[in-house]
């Protein structure tokens, strides 16, 4: 009977002892995720300061030598400024223009032809770019005038001024050339309606055929 007891005492007292170390290693596991996760979030945190940091260096090393950026950004609205005479004003049209042929050569090797257009209107118009220019011929057929390489300039003429263009070609100097233009019909720039206008009295011949040899040149303000 006291063996038994005895044996019976031993039992609990072993039960009770793994029971404690259980627990133990029940706690030692919970804290463990604990301290991952407070290490993970010190981790996180680093990284937003590391950010930071980089983000004030970035900025430090983009900031521009004085007037660098500026000057870039001066010159982009200069350029815009420079347009805004020909982007807002109203094309002329047709209607409102006075055009006129006259012959321009300044010797008698170049052939050159003036066409003048003075504005009627009543306000500000805007003359800029090229005229589309055909030639007719006195065979009853028409060759459009190729365009020259200049690049055109803003050209607004208000009430009563004049704007011109030329038509250069190479003059005939054997006598045999067969391209005798009686006609210009010229369209202004950015219409679509054209007038026809008599080739002028007394230019040099034309040096045919109807090729980019004849040129017509952007509008300008005249002298």
């Amino acid at each position: 009977m006291k063996f038994t007891r005895t044996a019976a005492l031993a039992a609990i007292s072993l039960a009770a002892g793994l029971s404690l170390t259980a627990c133990n290693n029940g706690d030692d596991s919970a804290q463990a995720p604990s301290a991952q996760g407070s290490s993970s979030a010190s981790s996180s945190g680093g990284g937003s300061s590391s950010g930071s940091a980089s983000g004030s260096g970035g900025s430090q090393t983009g900031k521009a030598k004085p007037g660098s950026g500026t000057g870039t950004s001066s010159s982009s609205g200069g350029g815009n400024g420079a347009g805004t005479g020909g982007g807002k004003g109203k094309f002329c049209r047709t209607s409102d223009l006075t055009i006129e042929a006259v012959d321009s050569s300044p010797d008698r090797t170049t052939g050159d032809v003036t066409v003048q257009m003075t504005n009627k209107g009543a306000g500000t118009c805007s003359v800029t770019g090229f005229a589309g220019v055909d030639l007719k011929d006195a065979d009853g057929t028409s060759a459009p005038v190729a365009r020259g390489h200049e690049q055109p300039r803003i050209t607004d003429l208000k009430n009563g001024g004049t704007a011109t263009f030329s038509i250069s070609y190479p003059v005939d100097k054997s006598g045999k050339s067969l391209s005798k233009p009686t006609n210009i019909v010229v369209t202004p720039p950015n219409e679509t309606h054209s007038v026809s206008l008599k080739w002028p009295a007394g230019a040099l011949p034309l040096a045919g055929p109807y090729d980019d040899r004849i040129q017509v040149h952007p509008v300008g303000i005249a002298n």
